[in-house]
């Protein structure tokens, strides 16, 4: 199978499993995401095989969302303003509306979210019509 990334997976800690669950089961299916796998005390989605992994902190540490961001590839500028609004209906916080990044180049678009855990997520979507 020949993967367009360079990444296997992420995981992201989470103080409360439960509520983090409910708000990726309520947000990634926005840009066609799903649970793939569960087991061992996490939860992993992605589209074909798991990428995004959910669990409590490893090593029984406070889950801190402040040093990391991932950005989910979505499939439309459509879905990148899905992906949003689903996030703030669920408790997420607004870290950057959907719309243009011109400075990470013209066909970037995107919207920053804080999960329920402070964890900055995006939805990007890679317009080619945008123009170089």
């Amino acid at each position: 199978m020949d993967v367009p990334s360079i990444i296997n997976h992420l995981s992201v800690p989470v103080s409360d499993t439960d509520k983090a669950l409910a708000f990726y089961d309520d947000v990634l299916p926005t840009i066609g995401a799903k649970r793939i796998f569960e087991g061992h005390g996490a939860v992993a989605y992605g589209k074909m095989f798991p990428e995004f992994w959910v669990h409590p902190p490893f090593d029984g540490e406070a889950a801190a969302g402040n040093g990391w961001h991932v950005a989910f590839m979505a499939p439309s500028k459509e879905a990148v303003h899905a992906f949003h609004e689903k996030a703030l209906g669920a408790g997420g916080q607004c870290d950057g509306a959907p719309g243009a990044r011109p400075q990470y180049g013209p066909q970037y678009y995107g919207a920053f979210v804080r999960d329920l855990d402070g964890n900055k997520i995006e939805a990007s979507f890679w317009d080619e019509s945008a123009g170089a």
